[in-house]
C-alpha cells in the first residue's frame, strides 16, 4: 500500500507538472539550431525569424549553426535533443523531404524523430535560359526540346539535389529527353548558361533573378504552384504543365515527444511572427514567401513532398555521388 501510495502521488505530481511547465515556458533563452553555415539563405531567413520569434515568445531565440552532410548533422543533433521545448530545429526540403528520400543512411527518421511545430516560409525556383535560347516562353521551350530529343541539356549543382531532381521532374512531366551536366554549385554553371553552353537551369529564385535583373539571363517561369509575390508578373510552370511544382520549404521542429501545449504556444508565436512586416520585407529580399499554419498542416505538406520526390528518385534512378 505504502509502495502504491508513493507511485500514485509521483505520477500526481508529473501530471500538474506539464500545464506549471508549459505556464512558466519559455524561462530562458531558446536555441534554435540551423543545419548549414552562417551567412547562407536558411541561416539569414533563421536570425530574422528568430528576433521576432524571442520578442513574441518572451526570451532570445539563438541561432546555433551546425553545418555538414547536406545538414544532416545539425538535424540529428536536435533530433536527440531533450524534448523541453528549448532546442529547435530549421528544417528545410534537404534534411527532411531530399535527404530520407534519396539517402536510407541518414542518423535519424525524419518523420518519426522529430515534433512538427511550424511551416515557416517556401522559395521557388525559376527556370533560366539563355538570351540567345528560340525560346521565349515554357510553351515554347518544351516545344524546342522535343522537336530536339538528347540535343538540349540542363545544368545541376549536383546529383541528387534539388536543382537536379526539379529538373528530372520537369522531364517526366513534359515528355522532354534533355542531358544533365552536374556542376559543383549552380553559380559555377553561370557562366556557361549565360554564354548559351548550356540550355536551361532550375536555380533558386534567390541566386537565379539577379542574372534576369541584370539583363543576363531569360527567365521563363518560377516553379511555384501559383504565382509569387515574389514576381506576380511571371508565369508559373503549372499554367504549362499542370500540377508542377517544386520549391524549397523552411519549418520548425522539435525533438521527438514535446508536449502539446508547448508546441501550440511555439506554433502561436511563429505565426505571430511571421504576420510582422518586418519579417515579411527580410523574407521578400531573400526570396521566400512566408507560409505559417498549423503543426498538422505541416507534417502533412512534408509528408507529401517527400513522396513526391521519392517517386522523381526511384522512377528516374537518381542515386547521391
Amino acid at each position: 500500500m505504502i509502495f502504491w501510495a508513493a507511485g500514485f502521488a509521483a505520477a500526481f505530481s508529473v501530471a500538474l507538472a506539464t500545464p506549471a511547465m508549459a505556464q512558466s515556458y519559455p524561462a530562458k533563452p531558446i536555441r534554435m539550431i540551423v543545419p548549414f553555415p552562417a551567412g547562407g539563405a536558411t541561416d539569414i531567413l533563421a536570425r530574422a525569424l528568430s528576433q521576432k520569434l524571442g520578442e513574441k515568445i518572451g526570451q532570445p531565440v539563438v541561432v546555433d549553426n551546425r553545418p555538414g552532410a547536406g545538414g544532416t548533422i545539425g538535424a540529428d543533433a536536435a533530433s536527440k535533443s531533450a524534448a523541453d521545448g528549448y532546442t529547435l530545429l530549421l528544417a528545410t526540403s534537404s534534411t527532411h523531404s531530399i535527404g530520407p528520400a534519396i539517402n536510407p543512411k541518414i542518423p535519424y527518421n525524419a518523420e518519426t524523430d522529430f515534433t512538427p511545430i511550424a511551416y515557416v516560409a517556401s522559395s521557388p525556383n525559376v527556370v533560366l535560359v539563355p538570351n540567345s535560347s528560340p525560346s521565349k516562353t515554357m510553351g515554347e521551350f518544351i516545344a524546342h526540346a522535343r522537336k530536339n530529343p538528347g540535343r538540349l541539356n540542363y545544368a545541376s549543382s549536383g546529383n541528387g539535389t534539388i536543382v537536379h531532381l526539379t529538373s528530372e521532374y520537369f522531364k517526366a512531366q513534359s515528355g522532354t529527353f534533355i542531358l544533365h551536366i552536374p556542376y559543383r554549385g549552380t553559380a559555377l554553371a553561370m557562366p556557361d548558361l549565360i554564354s548559351g553552353k548550356i540550355d536551361v537551369l532550375f536555380d533558386s529564385f534567390v541566386t537565379g533573378m539577379p542574372h534576369v535583373r541584370d539583363g543576363k539571363l531569360r527567365a521563363l517561369a518560377v516553379t511555384t504552384l501559383k504565382r509569387t509575390a515574389l514576381a506576380p508578373d511571371m508565369p508559373t510552370v503549372s499554367e504549362t504543365l499542370p500540377g508542377f511544382e517544386s520549391v524549397t520549404w523552411f519549418g520548425v521542429y522539435g525533438p521527438k515527444g514535446m508536449p502539446q501545449d508547448l508546441v501550440g504556444k511555439l506554433n502561436q508565436a511563429i505565426n505571430a511572427a511571421l504576420a510582422d512586416a518586418d519579417v515579411k520585407d527580410r523574407f521578400a529580399r531573400l526570396g521566400a514567401e512566408p507560409t505559417g499554419g498549423t503543426p498538422p498542416a505541416f507534417a502533412a505538406m512534408v509528408k507529401a513532398d517527400t513522396a513526391k520526390w521519392k517517386k522523381i528518385i526511384v522512377e528516374r534512378k537518381i542515386t547521391v555521388d
